[in-house]
């Protein structure tokens, strides 16, 4: 019997997630289907110095796993406080401080219209650090996941370091980006369901 339950909870977990990425706006594979020679010329790449594209490209690969990083943390709280308390779990399980700030970063996008915004969802709105403290203010409902809070802030820490060096176009050492590989294996064996 436990197990059919195990089987019926992580197809439960799998819909609302799923139909939460949906309402936040999430843009299906092959919505946007470009090959990186298209994207190249769109954005001008072969006018810029090669060195410089040279470090950006490799960097690119480090920021792709930290965006994927970042989303799954935004997917493990939809999905777990929406199928653990319901649809009003933004109002209910997080602060009125995160949600004012999320709301203030969408109503800013929002004044840019010709501009493609993050999302519909607030958890788009949500910087990495107060993912972190939604999982904080909702631990019991993520004991299953995340044994221990001071180790999961560890890792959203060493991130955000890394995630702002290179949303400054900065460059990271092959030591960090090691550190990282390492952070998010060690996240992906803890909280995989």
């Amino acid at each position: 019997m436990s197990s059919s339950n195990d089987l019926y909870s992580g197809l439960f977990r799998a819909f609302l997630t799923e139909e939460a990425l949906d309402r936040a706006g999430r843009v299906k594979s092959s919505a946007f289907e470009a090959d990186l020679a298209e994207l190249e010329q769109l954005i001008g790449l072969a006018a810029l110095d090669d060195v410089l594209v040279s470090n950006a490209k490799n960097m690119s690969v480090v920021y792709t796993a930290i965006a994927a990083f970042e989303n799954s943390v935004r997917e493990l709280i939809t999905s777990t406080l929406l199928e653990n308390v319901g649809a009003a779990w933004w109002e209910d399980c997080v602060s009125k401080k995160i949600r004012d700030a999320a709301d203030s970063r969408r109503k800013e996008e929002e004044k840019v219209k010709w501009h493609t915004q993050r999302g519909s969802d607030p958890i788009q709105y949500t910087m990495l650090p107060n993912l972190l403290n939604i999982i904080r203010q909702n631990g019991d409902y993520f004991e299953d996941f995340i044994h221990d809070i001071d180790w999961a802030a560890s890792i959203f820490d060493t991130v955000e370091k890394s995630r702002n060096v290179i949303m400054h176009s900065g460059t990271l050492s092959k030591r960090d980006i090691a550190r990282l590989g390492s952070l998010f294996r060690d996240w992906n064996t803890q909280v995989a369901t």
